[in-house]
């Protein structure tokens, strides 16, 4: 993609993938130029949530960005903590994260997924004003809705390999697959 096409992305919205009743809705930090300009989440060569999706057995085949729509079928969807594209996460203020944060907890009492699950431990921080959280289920509910906090499978993120993240993932999975959604 050009320089040109990317820079024209900024401050773009691009569609949730999301219905009502999911299994999980991933929540993302905000959509990357990539994604804006493609209109896919997750768009960016090297990010590694598609692949993640599927060590950690949510998806039995990894799908590409242009097959978002498909999750529904799995009972997943996406979403973002702040609607708008960046280049970068840090290009956003703590208000605008507490206001997505705010819009988040109304779409997901729309929507009433079983989990919620924020990929980025900062934007879950700093969202729900919690600079406690750790990485895993959270104490706080959206009405019915848990809250998994998971690492952010951006590139950039080092600390977390694909196969760390999957570990991770996989123990929601685990947990969205338990009748009782109060067992862990």
């Amino acid at each position: 993609m050009k320089p040109e096409e990317l820079a024209a992305a900024r401050d773009r919205v691009i569609p949730d993938v999301a219905a009502a009743g999911l299994g999980v809705l991933f929540c993302g930090i905000n959509p990357g130029l990539m994604s804006a300009a493609t209109g896919h989440h997750f768009a960016r060569p090297g990010n590694r949530f598609w692949p993640v999706l599927r060590l950690s057995g949510f998806t039995p085949r990894q799908l590409a960005p242009s097959e978002q729509d498909e999750l529904l079928d799995y009972g997943l969807g996406i979403t973002n903590v702040v609607a708008r594209a960046t280049a970068r996460a840090d290009e956003l203020g703590a208000e605008e994260f507490r206001e997505g944060g705010r819009l988040l907890v109304a779409r997901v009492e729309r929507l009433r997924p079983r989990w919620l699950a924020v990929v980025g431990i900062t934007a879950y921080r700093t969202a729900f004003d919690d600079r406690k959280a750790a990485i895993g289920p959270q104490s706080r509910t959206i009405g019915p809705t848990r809250i998994w906090a998971l690492p952010n499978p951006s590139g950039l993120n080092a600390h977390w390999t694909a196969q760390t993240m999957a570990e991770e993932f996989g123990r929601l999975r685990t947990a969205a697959e338990m009748p009782d959604r109060t067992q862990l």
